[in-house]
């Protein structure tokens, strides 16, 4: 059983998912990181690359998509055997409507898909993708095809339906009716695509409420707690499970313990309970992970020593993995083993934790040399580089907090002395926190001041890092008096 805690009161937007008292997965979402996945945009085609079987599409964002041949809704429909060029399919300054599969990433642009898709509460609709699929969750053969023959039979040539695990057991009045909201609902974002001239966004999405929904579909939670009234009343409206409103004045993270192991998914270096340590070194599209025995000597041989290590590792290493949110090559240095056996039991660990992320991975095995090589489908920034930034004082041989980070957490802090007996607080943070907390005219800053009930008065900081501190609480008098002194 699962409790979701929510995070939702600030404009940094977080989830943990836990069981146990473990957390398997932490989902943050700033406001100028928002996922992009599954936004829908009319682009319109910059270039065809027939040596790469792609175009670039011009969405109207920073960076041009990519979109493979395969995924043009014009070759899907043409069912083509795959001879011909992309330049059949797609021409330069051809208007079309694709969908974000993978957000941009350093020098990379996003993902595209001529493919839309629509999701709802038991169907996923595809304008023109053709097939029927089912989710593979619904284990009974005999109900797979019986929804796979209702597919075929309740859409049109062109169209595709695939059919999620809650599908199993409904009404088919209900998955049609469904059907034709989605069929509407197309009509609407082919209407507005019409009347766009730029290219751009034709369809928002809330990425935290989509990325909620899949935990909900793909795991049993028992409970979610909530710390903002308002969400909670939108959560209630779309899911049946138990919603519980938190109303601590500490942030419902750190009520929790969640906190720390959002600073632990950040270190370089997580330690094991045993003394052993895994070190994670990561870079764009390559993780590598190193595994070392520390302060564990074991109580036997040395041989099973390594094997016991190896084997706390391997959990661990797949759990960061998945809090860290880590796609691309991943490269674990296990301590060498001798025995094949030895080897094939870790793959089989590994495997066995790897398959709770919903994320696709693939385990490939050992090199001759003994790293544990395997992939993980990477669609979006990993949590180290949403939350971080290139160091300005060592030149980006580390990384430290960004100034939205810092500020939100400073806005987190100032939410826990809401209704105090304090008029003002003085606090001296570098610049661009200061700018990041106040907003454009001071819009986030007076907006905090007026719910707190609290003057916030800032003093500058020679910090070459994004920092603040708290210095005092009294009343404004006293502190603008303060400010006049420094």
């Amino acid at each position: 059983m699962y409790t979701l805690i929510i995070n939702h009161l600030t404009r940094e937007k977080r989830f943990a998912l836990v069981k146990n008292n473990v957390v398997e997965k932490l989902f943050i979402q700033q406001p100028k990181q928002q996922s992009a996945i599954s936004k829908i945009y009319l682009g319109i085609v910059e270039k065809v690359l027939p040596g790469m079987n792609a175009a670039f599409v011009d969405i109207g964002e920073e960076k041009s998509g990519y979109l493979h041949r395969d995924k043009m809704a014009s070759f899907v429909q043409a069912e083509e055997d795959g001879a011909k060029s992309v330049s059949s399919y797609a021409h330069q300054g051809e208007r079309l409507l694709v969908q974000v599969e993978k957000d941009a990433a350093g020098t990379k642009g996003p993902r595209l898909s001529g493919i839309i898709e629509l999701q709802g509460n038991h169907l996923i609709y595809m304008p023109r993708g053709r097939y029927v699929a089912v989710s593979k969750k619904i284990e009974d053969s005999q109900e797979r095809e019986k929804l796979r023959e209702l597919g075929h039979e309740m859409k049109e040539p062109e169209e595709g339906l695939i059919f999620r695990t809650s599908s199993k057991g409904t009404q088919k009045e209900m998955l049609i009716a469904e059907l034709e909201q989605h069929r509407l609902k197309y009509k609407e974002i082919l209407q507005t695509a019409s009347v766009v001239r730029k290219p751009g966004c034709v369809l928002e999405r809330n990425s935290l409420i989509d990325e909620i929904s899949e935990e909900i579909e793909r795991l049993e939670i028992n409970e979610i707690i909530v710390d903002d009234s308002a969400f909670k009343v939108e959560l209630q409206k779309k899911f049946q499970c138990s919603i519980q409103l938190y109303s601590g004045k500490e942030n419902i993270f750190s009520a929790y313990r969640l906190e720390h192991e959002i600073e632990k998914a950040l270190k370089r270096i997580v330690w094991l309970e045993n003394g052993a340590y895994l070190i994670f070194d990561e870079a764009e599209a390559l993780t590598v992970i190193d595994v070392n025995t520390g302060k564990y000597s074991g109580i036997q041989d040395l041989s099973d020593t390594i094997l016991k290590t190896n084997e706390w590792a391997a959990v661990e290493a797949a759990r960061q993995i998945h809090l860290r949110d880590i796609g691309g090559m991943i490269l674990i240095d296990f301590i060498d083993m001798k025995k094949e056996k030895d080897r094939q039991h870790i793959i089989s660990l590994l495997e066995g934790e790897l398959r709770k992320d919903e994320r696709r991975t693939k385990v490939i095995g050992f090199t001759p040399l003994g790293i544990l090589q395997l992939t993980r489908k990477k669609t979006k920034p990993a949590l180290l580089e949403s939350l971080t930034m290139k160091c300005p004082s060592c030149e980006g041989a580390g990384r430290v907090l960004s100034p939205e980070s810092i500020a939100f957490r400073l806005e987190r802090e100032l939410w826990e002395h809401k209704g105090g007996d304090y008029e003002a607080v003085f606090i001296e943070a570098t610049q661009d926190v200061q700018r990041t907390f106040s907003g454009e005219k001071n819009v986030h800053k007076e907006r905090m001041e007026e719910l707190l009930g609290l003057e916030i008065i800032f003093s500058g900081s020679d910090s070459l890092k994004p920092s603040y501190e708290i210095r005092q609480y009294g009343t404004s008098a006293d502190l603008r008096k303060k400010l006049e002194s420094n």
